[in-house]
C-alpha cells in the first residue's frame, strides 16, 4: 500500500472497529441479554444461557486480538509521518495480511510432542469481520428468541401475580380460608418457578405459550370474583344488621303498645274478643344475635340468605304486630265513636225541640251509663244508642206531619 493507501485504510478500519464495539455493547446491555446475566436456569434454558455466554466470549476474544492489530498499525502509522517501504509493508501486512492470529486451541496430550508448541489461526482483519459476523447473528437472534417468549411470559406472569395478591387480600380482609385459591397459588408457583428458570421450557414455535398462566389467571380472577361478592357482602353486611335492629325496636314498642292497649281494653270493654298480643319481637332478636357472629373465612352467601329471611320475617312481624294492635285499639276507638254520635243525637234533639222529652232523656242517660261506665258493655251500649237514634227520628218524622 501506499502511504495515502493505507491512511485510508486504516481510517476506514478505525470507524468499523468502533461500530463493532458499539455493537457488542449495545447487544450486552439488550434487554434479553440482561435476563441472562446473573440468572440461576434450567433445561432449554440454561443451554441458551451457556450458547450465549460462549458466543460473546467468543466474539470479544476475537474482537480484542482485532483491535489489538489494528491498534499496533495505528501505533505503527503514529511513529512514522513519512514511512519507508519497509514499513508501508509492514503496514500492508498489518492491515490486509493474515495479521490477526486466534488464541490457540488446546492440543489433547496424547497429540504433543515434547518441543511441540500449539499454534492458533492466522486471519486478515477483514477475515476476522467476517468471521466475528455470524457469530454476532446467532447470538442475536438466540438473545432475541429469548427476550420475546421470557419477556411475553414475565408479563403475564405478573399481571396472574397481581391477580392473586388481589385475591389474597380480599382473603385476608374476609378472614378464613379459601381451598381453590390454595390450589391455585400451588399452580401458580409451580408455572412461575418454570417461568423464572427455564421460560423457553414454556416456547413453541418460537413464541411464549402462555395457556399454564391463563388457566390460573381466569380460576383466580374467578376466585377474587367470589370474594369480592363476598366482601361486598361483609361491607353492606353491619349496615343490613343495623337496619333489622332499627325494625326490631319498632316491633318491641309496637308488641309493647299492643300490650298496653289490651291491658286498655281488657279494663275498659267488657267481654272483649281480643286477639293474643303479638311476641316475636325477642325470637326474631335471638336471630340477629345468631348471623350478627360470622363464622370466618367463608359462608357469606348462605349468611345472605340467612339476614334475607331475617329481614323478612322482621318486616312481617311489624306488620302484623301493628295489625294486632289496630284490632285491640279498634274496640276503645269503637267506644269514642259511640260516645261521640251519642252527644250528636242529644244534639239533634235538642234541635228539633226535644230537650226536655222526658222518654229521650231517659234513654241518653242510659247510653251515657253504659259508654262512661268501665268495663263498657259495647254490644249493649250500641244497642241502646240505636233506640235513642230510633227514637229521634221518630219525633221528627211526627213534627212533619
Amino acid at each position: 500500500m501506499s502511504r495515502d493507501e493505507a491512511d485510508r485504510t486504516l481510517a476506514r478500519l478505525r470507524d468499523e472497529r468502533e461500530r463493532i464495539s458499539g455493537a457488542l455493547l449495545e447487544l450486552e446491555a439488550h434487554h434479553g441479554y440482561q435476563l441472562l446475566e446473573g440468572a440461576v436456569l434450567e433445561g432449554a434454558t440454561r443451554r441458551v444461557q451457556s450458547e450465549v455466554r460462549a458466543g460473546m466470549t467468543s466474539l470479544w476474544s476475537l474482537f480484542d486480538v482485532y483491535g489489538q492489530v489494528l491498534r499496533d498499525a495505528e501505533d505503527l502509522r503514529a511513529r512514522h509521518a513519512k514511512p519507508s517501504q519497509a514499513q508501508l509493508a509492514e503496514l500492508t501486512w498489518m492491515l490486509a495480511g493474515p495479521s490477526v492470529e486466534l488464541p490457540a486451541e488446546e492440543v489433547p496430550l496424547e497429540r504433543r510432542t515434547l518441543l511441540s508448541v500449539p499454534s492458533g489461526e492466522r486471519l486478515t482483519l477483514r477475515s476476522a469481520v467476517e468471521r466475528m459476523t455470524p457469530m454476532y447473528e446467532e447470538v442475536a437472534r438466540s438473545v432475541a428468541a429469548l427476550d420475546a417468549v421470557w419477556s411475553a411470559l414475565l408479563s403475564q406472569l405478573a399481571e396472574v401475580e397481581a391477580e392473586r395478591r388481589a385475591a389474597d387480600e380480599l382473603l385476608e380482609s374476609l378472614g378464613g380460608a379459601e381451598p381453590e385459591l390454595d390450589r391455585l397459588r400451588a399452580d401458580l408457583d409451580s408455572v412461575a418457578a418454570v417461568v423464572r428458570h427455564d421460560p423457553m421450557a414454556l416456547a413453541r414455535d418460537g413464541r411464549a405459550d402462555t395457556a399454564r398462566l391463563d388457566a390460573v389467571r381466569a380460576g383466580l380472577a374467578e376466585v377474587r370474583r367470589g370474594l369480592a361478592e363476598a366482601e361486598r357482602l361483609r361491607d353492606g353486611f353491619a349496615g343490613r344488621l343495623r337496619g333489622i335492629a332499627a325494625v326490631l325496636a319498632e316491633l318491641r314498642g309496637t308488641e309493647a303498645d299492643a300490650r298496653r292497649a289490651r291491658d286498655e281494653v281488657l279494663a275498659k270493654i267488657a267481654s272483649p274478643v281480643l286477639p293474643d298480643p303479638p311476641e316475636l319481637s325477642a325470637a326474631l332478636a335471638d336471630r340477629l344475635a345468631a348471623v350478627s357472629r360470622p363464622a370466618r373465612g367463608g359462608g357469606w352467601n348462605d349468611l345472605a340468605v340467612r339476614v334475607a329471611d331475617l329481614e323478612r320475617a322482621a318486616r312481617d312481624a311489624l306488620e302484623r304486630a301493628r295489625e294486632t294492635t289496630g284490632v285491640i285499639r279498634g274496640l276503645l276507638d269503637r267506644r269514642e265513636e259511640l260516645r261521640g254520635r251519642l252527644e250528636s243525637y242529644r244534639v239533634k234533639a235538642a234541635r228539633l225541640g226535644h230537650a226536655e222529652d222526658a222518654e229521650l232523656a231517659r234513654i241518653y242517660e242510659q247510653a251515657r251509663e253504659l259508654l262512661w261506665t268501665s268495663p263498657c258493655d259495647l254490644r249493649k251500649a250500641t244497642v241502646t244508642l240505636s233506640g235513642y237514634q230510633q227514637a229521634i227520628n221518630a219525633r221528627a218524622k211526627g213534627a212533619e206531619r
